[in-house]
């Protein structure tokens, strides 16, 4: 890694950082998750960065991928587990942190512990001697000392330029990873998840957040209008994720051309992630540039 390729990680997860605590400050019973979402985005762009991802707000047993739609009533409520998921980038290098807060309530104070001391534990040993089994030993045994289970579907990731989940996966249990080891210079988001419920995701409805996949499909498009807005939404977006709103403020009367998208298999949209059993889920995420001595934290 080049000094100017660190210095705009550096600058990504500083943005990203203050973002997710300005969005922390912004959680409150009766505020409309949309409204929360715009207003963190507004922010990580004013202050110089670009989009990442669309801001995730996962409440209660979700555990990730959902995106307040363009026309979104939900509220926040008291007694919310809400974890909030953000990511910033400058120049395509991405920063990607999430925290979790239980809004005016405290019955899951321990478990909120259990996932951000389980990331505290990892970040203290990972370096680029450590296997990745090590890694999600490390996360399991901490979680599982409070009393809970981690998710074991889901997985800390690599962040490449322009590219959110570059290949190598951190996990969250002592079974996955192997001796595989990180290099020196990777960056890489962990995240790890508790849950009291069974230890694993199911998909659910979808997210209101897509991708544009690069496929050879999206050569056989037929429709004239359908090859068009795809040809447009890939310019818009790129290879990074992106929301409904997102698009609906460019295109607003295409969304039965989004679906046909996803169905023709060029656009994926993203299920929202549930906990198997209805359990409780809380997570905590920083990104970090792994070293041979350990790794540094850039968000």
């Amino acid at each position: 890694m080049d000094d100017s390729m660190y210095e705009k990680y550096k600058q990504a997860g500083k943005i990203a950082a203050d973002a997710r605590d300005y969005g922390v400050s912004l959680l409150k019973p009766g505020t409309r998750l949309l409204d929360v979402a715009t207003m963190i985005e507004t922010r990580i762009t004013k202050n110089g960065a670009g989009l990442a991802f669309p801001v995730n707000i996962a409440l209660n047993t979700l555990a990730a991928h959902y995106s307040p739609r363009h026309d979104d009533p939900l509220l926040f409520k008291k007694g919310d587990v809400v974890k909030l998921d953000v990511g910033a980038h400058v120049d395509g290098y991405i920063a990607d942190t999430a925290v979790t807060v239980e809004l005016e309530t405290h019955l899951y104070d321990t478990m909120i512990r259990a996932s951000d001391d389980a990331l505290t534990k990892v970040i203290e040993v990972l370096n680029t001697h450590l296997p990745l089994s090590e890694a999600g030993k490390t996360i399991q045994n901490t979680i599982t000392s409070y009393g809970y289970k981690p998710i074991e579907n889901l997985m800390g990731h690599g962040l490449g330029r322009y590219e959110l989940h570059s290949g190598v996966s951190i996990p969250n249990v002592g079974a996955l990873g192997g001796k595989n080891t990180l290099n020196d210079g990777d960056v890489v988001a962990i995240e790890p998840f508790a849950t009291n419920g069974a230890g694993h995701v199911i998909s659910g409805q979808g997210s209101n957040i897509y991708l544009c996949k690069d496929t050879i499909k999206a050569k056989f498009i037929r429709d004239n209008k359908t090859k068009v807005l795809f040809d447009k939404i890939r310019t818009q977006f790129g290879t990074l994720p992106f929301a409904q709103r997102w698009y609906h403020d460019v295109f607003p009367k295409d969304d039965l051309v989004m679906k046909k998208l996803s169905i023709l298999g060029v656009m994926r949209h993203y299920p929202q992630l549930v906990e198997a059993k209805g359990g409780i889920v809380t997570q905590k995420e920083h990104t970090v540039i792994v070293r041979e001595d350990g790794c540094e934290v850039i968000t």
